[in-house]
């Protein structure tokens, strides 16, 4: 029995309408915004049956989350392909930031990740998201940074979400007409005074 060999199983064909979903929701919600944008017209836009969208997503919520996971996982990936294991932590420290407002200048990622996305999905929704892929890659580096002796000992959670939210408003600061050379000197500037800063700890 011949079997053909152009011929996609289930699981494939299941993965290819899945990332059409998600391909057509992200053009949707970057270019009309998530309150604007409905189940209907992603339907239409898709070209599928509304059976088809909510065997994959139950609701809206659910896709656009998916849009917004997959837009973080592209930023974790382009800071990961950035990395340099021969250089200091601290130096991959700054590739990382570069890569990461690089990445996020991809047109419609800051409207997703930093505007639409706190507001759609709650805040601790977000953090669970950038857990699982920016900020686990920030706390590493700031605890190899930190073992080298590259920066001082700081409670790394803290420094964690406050260097993160230093990385977002840079991005939108670019994404609004500020140059990209400037948030990276500045972003360069603070790094490096942090690694020789004299920290004083009260007892």
């Amino acid at each position: 029995m011949q079997v053909n060999a152009n011929r996609r199983s289930n699981p494939e064909r299941s993965a290819e309408m899945r990332a059409r979903l998600i391909a057509t929701a992200r053009r949707l919600f970057v270019t009309d915004g998530y309150a604007a944008t409905s189940t209907p017209a992603l339907v239409a836009e898709a070209g599928v049956t509304r059976g088809a969208l909510y065997h994959h997503f139950p609701d809206k919520p659910a896709i656009f989350r998916a849009v917004v996971e997959a837009e973080s996982q592209a930023v974790a990936e382009s800071i990961e392909a950035a990395d340099a294991p021969e250089k200091s932590a601290l130096d991959r420290l700054l590739l990382g930031a570069e890569a990461y407002i690089r990445a996020m200048r991809e047109h419609g990622r800051v409207r997703l990740l930093l505007i639409e996305g706190p507001s759609v999905l709650g805040r601790e929704a977000m953090r669970q998201i950038e857990a699982l892929h920016g900020d686990a890659s920030l706390k590493i580096g700031l605890k190899d940074a930190m073992t080298e002796g590259g920066l001082p000992p700081l409670p790394i959670d803290v420094l964690t979400s406050l260097l993160s939210a230093m990385f977002e408003r840079g991005a939108m600061d670019v994404a609004e007409g500020e140059s990209s050379d400037d948030v990276r000197v500045v972003i360069e500037r603070m790094l490096r005074g942090l690694a020789t800063a004299e920290i004083e700890t009260e007892i």
